[in-house]
């Protein structure tokens, strides 16, 4: 917009020149025709701010016959041309939004809308994975119970059976040393039974020796008359 206005400017400008070119060639009768009246300052806005909604061929018009009836109207008509021309939008900016509503209307239909499917998909996927954990973790906990029930109990059946082994190992060891007692008690018996008797042959046998080696030695040493 700002570019316009400079163009805008400048032609009235160039304008200017050649009628000021011109000017020297116009004959003396026209020279001398009378001064029309200058327009006051507020019909000079309104003569600027027109061409603006008019085109650039009305704005150039103004602004030469602004240019030509003095420099300190200018300033200030250069001013409301620049505050008109902050709103003289022309088609761009409705083009621009009307671009940037299909280039969001496009991107909904081709990138978000699946993006946005996909996501609550896989949430609901996710939600459902984790009730299917949750769903296994209470079957899992009951599985724990049971087999820790399951252990309790072979490990009270096996600490009863050890126990019974054990009453049984006890007694019969007991038995068995009781039958090994009674009969290492009989051999030492019966053995101690045969060195009496043993004995008492010994002796006896002993005894008649003795007797007979007796009168022997007698008989040696009392001689017989």
């Amino acid at each position: 917009m700002s570019s316009t206005v400079m163009a805008s400017t400048k032609t009235p400008s160039r304008a200017l020149l050649v009628a000021s070119a011109g000017g020297s060639r116009v004959p003396k009768q026209q020279a001398q025709q009378p001064v029309p009246n200058r327009p006051s300052f507020q019909q000079l806005k309104q003569l600027a701010v027109q061409p603006l909604r008019e085109g650039r061929a009305v704005a150039a018009a103004g602004l030469l016959a602004a240019t030509a009836w003095g420099a300190a109207p200018m300033a200030a008509l250069a001013a409301e041309i620049e505050k008109a021309a902050l709103f003289d939008f022309n088609l761009t900016l409705p083009a621009i939004a009307a671009e940037f509503l299909l280039l969001m209307v496009a991107l909904d239909k081709v990138y978000f809308t699946p993006l946005g499917k996909f996501m609550d998909d896989r949430d609901a996927a996710i939600r459902a994975k984790l009730s299917d954990v949750k769903d296994t973790s209470s079957d899992v906990k009951q599985l724990e119970d049971q087999a820790a029930a399951v252990i309790k109990a072979a490990r009270a059946e096996i600490s009863a059976a050890l126990n019974q082994m054990k009453k049984e190992t006890t007694a019969e060891l007991e038995q068995k040393l009781a039958e090994g007692r009674k009969r290492v008690e009989a051999e030492l018996a019966e053995a101690l039974g045969n060195l009496e008797r043993q004995k008492e042959e010994t002796i006896k046998a002993l005894d008649s020796q003795i007797a007979a080696l007796s009168d022997e030695i007698v008989k040696k040493v009392l001689p017989t008359t």
